[in-house]
């Protein structure tokens, strides 16, 4: 028999529980650990900070959103350039900002209420948007998987690809074939099973387990004020806040019933993704938000309980303080995550193109095609504009640039100027039933 669903508020028992949550944690732990590492963050110190994060998030929104919190990649660019010229404390000034602006973003959406989601954001935005968060970690997800030329050395080559196509093997087999509980964690046995025959490729770095303590503190920063970090961080920290709505629309699309405007859903995720991003910046971490991976784990599986997300978030605390564990996880191939990469990325690309089909996008309206283009080739094709010490790039410009062809239609069809092959062929139509 079939896994059947797990909604949101459903509490798997213990024997369930754990592995579901552990598999959310294995699909996050590539990102969440590379990510820190790429500005310098330490790696410990960012999975405390995402697992207490997540569980104030999922306080703060009442147990209504699976949302599992971690750093996002869209602040790379902007922390680093901080960090070099003034080092990791000026950089928390502005990552502190960036969860202050959450958290206003929150209480105007509450007050304000959402009908102007529909006006900035409409389907033929919305669907490109969320189908370009899986496309633009496509290149990405390929070169963990060495199947880009020269993402990895000539010699590792051959044996990167084998365990990345036999880790996404694994993952599909698992998911299609398996039925039951087997069917729900097919991540977590495709990254054992692709963990496993890495050691059998001498693929794995042993060294770091070995080196690692069994227990460890993370290294906290206490912050320094820059008006400089705040001005090149904050940028990264707006265009996120469209990201999170795409990240909500999945999620909402995948479980089937109301999130963003059930119970201030949008205003309290806001909320709880900016108190979350406030205490891990205060204290040395990055900005946390909705994580796309763990996404395309609900969407594979069919597993939607915050008890779940709760249990990785409490998991990733743990790790953060037993250091032999998390050096296990620290020490497992690129590859392993490149092959799961490809199938939760491609999830999400998929539910951005199923968002399109379900909400009957008429692409015979131009205005409707020319949204979803820009914003296609944009994203994908990594367009990238620099205005002074910002820099937005690929998804986030093509979002931004949504945005913007989304007001100027909206303003247009308001004035009354301008027109669609819709209006005309519904002009001929009148006009044939007249005659």
């Amino acid at each position: 028999m079939s896994m059947r669903e797990i909604q949101v508020h459903e509490r798997p028992g213990m024997a369930q529980a754990i592995p579901l949550s552990l598999q959310h944690l294995f699909a996050m732990f590539g990102a969440s650990v590379l990510v820190p590492m790429l500005v310098g963050v330490d790696p410990s110190l960012q999975l405390l900070f995402n697992g207490i994060g997540t569980l104030l998030y999922i306080a703060i929104t009442r147990g209504n959103i699976p949302a599992f919190l971690g750093p996002s990649a869209a602040f790379v660019a902007g922390i680093g350039a901080v960090v070099a010229g003034e080092g990791h404390a000026a950089a928390l000034s502005g990552c502190i900002a960036v969860g202050i602006v959450f958290v206003i973003a929150g209480f105007v959406v509450k007050t304000v209420g959402l009908a102007w989601l529909d006006i900035v954001l409409p389907p033929p935005a919305m669907g490109a948007v969320v189908a370009t968060i899986g496309f633009g970690l496509a290149e990405y997800s390929a070169g963990l998987a060495g199947l880009i030329p020269g993402s990895v050395a000539p010699e590792l080559a051959g044996k990167t690809i084998a365990v990345s196509l036999f880790t996404l093997a694994v993952a599909i087999l698992v998911s299609t074939l398996c039925r039951g509980f087997l069917q729900a964690v097919p991540i977590l046995i495709a990254v054992i099973a692709g963990y496993a025959f890495s050691f059998t490729q001498g693929l794995v770095d042993t060294s770091i387990i070995h080196e690692a303590s069994w227990f460890a503190l993370p290294k906290f920063v206490t912050p320094e004020f820059s008006w400089k970090a705040i001005a090149i961080i904050l940028p990264a920290g707006i265009v996120v806040l469209a990201e999170h709505v795409g990240d909500l629309t999945v999620t909402e699309r995948i479980v089937g019933h109301p999130l963003i405007r059930k119970e201030n859903g949008l205003s309290r995720s806001y909320m709880g993704n900016g108190v979350g991003t406030i205490i891990s910046s205060f204290f040395g971490g990055m900005p946390v938000t909705t994580y796309g991976e763990n996404v395309g784990v609900m969407a594979l599986t069919k597993v939607y309980s915050v008890w779940v997300i709760g249990g990785a978030a409490v998991f990733s605390i743990c790790l953060a303080f037993i250091g032999k564990v998390s050096a296990v996880i620290r020490a497992m191939p690129a590859p392993v995550m490149g092959g799961v990469s490809i199938l939760l990325f491609g999830m999400i690309s998929a539910s951005g193109l199923r968002m399109l089909v379900e909400s009957r996008v008429d692409y015979g309206d131009n205005k409707n095609l020319i949204t979803s283009a820009v914003i296609l080739i944009l994203a994908i094709g990594k367009a990238r504009l620099t205005i002074g010490p910002m820099e937005i790039e690929g998804m986030a410009l093509g979002a931004v640039v949504g945005v913007v062809l989304s007001l100027f239609f909206y303003i247009v069809d308001r004035l009354g100027f301008g027109g669609s092959k819709k209006d005309d062929k519904k002009e001929e139509l009148e006009k044939a039933e007249a005659v």
